[in-house]
Order: C-alpha cells, then sequence, then structure tokens
C-alpha cells in the first residue's frame, strides 16, 4: 500500500491553451491537421482540436464559415488563416521554426495571399463539391 503526502495534489491533465477548429471530413485538412493533432497527443501539449462537423456552433462560427479556412483559439483571442497556422505552430516545439519563418516581413504576406487566395478557397470547393455529392 502506499501512502500519499498529507498535501499532495492529485496528477490533472493540463489545462488546453489552444483550441484548433478544422474540417475533419476534409481529407486534406484531416491529414494534416490529424498530424498536430497526433504530435500534440504524443508531447502531452494542452491543444484541443474540434471537428467543426460537430463543434462550430460552441465556437459561435457557422460550419460553412469555419469550413473556409483554419480557426484557432489561443489566450482568449481567436484567429483564423495563416496566423492561426502560426499560432498552432508556436505551440508545437517541433515547428516553432515554421511559425518564426512565415513571420517573417518578407515571408508573411506572401503566406497569407496563397493561403487566403488559393489554397484555402481550393479546399473550399473541393469540401463543396464532396458535399454535393453526397447529398
Amino acid at each position: 500500500m502506499t501512502q500519499t503526502e498529507p498535501n499532495a495534489k492529485p496528477a490533472q491533465t493540463p489545462p488546453t491553451d489552444t483550441a484548433v477548429l478544422f474540417n475533419a471530413q476534409c481529407p486534406v485538412c484531416a491529414f494534416e491537421i490529424g498530424h498536430y493533432e497526433g504530435y500534440a497527443r504524443k508531447n502531452a501539449l494542452p491543444i484541443r482540436f474540434d471537428d467543426l462537423n460537430h463543434e462550430a456552433a460552441s465556437w459561435g462560427i457557422d460550419a460553412d464559415q469555419a469550413a473556409r479556412r483554419l480557426y484557432v483559439l489561443h489566450a482568449g483571442e481567436l484567429v483564423s488563416g495563416m496566423p492561426a497556422f502560426r499560432v498552432l505552430w508556436a505551440q508545437m516545439p517541433r515547428y516553432h521554426w515554421l511559425a518564426r519563418i512565415t513571420a517573417w516581413p518578407v515571408v508573411r504576406p506572401v503566406t497569407v495571399f496563397t493561403y487566403d487566395r488559393i489554397l484555402a478557397p481550393v479546399i473550399y470547393r473541393w469540401h463543396k463539391r464532396r458535399q454535393a455529392r453526397h447529398s
């Protein structure tokens, strides 16, 4: 039988400092964010991952709006798009470098433009096509 110290506190799960809202039905999103989720879990990082198909309303965002880009809530601030990726990457030791590089003044506008004008719209259109096929 083990004894506990009188003032010992029970082990607790660390609080979630960062939450990610993503589209788990999107193959691209599920692959990439699934990788980050596995990394966070393996390293006991306080990051929660929510599927927009079940959790968007609790974020105060409708599912269609949430499907258009990545959303991250960190330290009470909701960010989306490339800034959301930077916040997420900054929380993961393996990806700190990526957060720093994509924040460089010369690189930041290129990454924002690429995500906002090319990647996010293409992925969203794929999402809408998948929805139409399954309706």
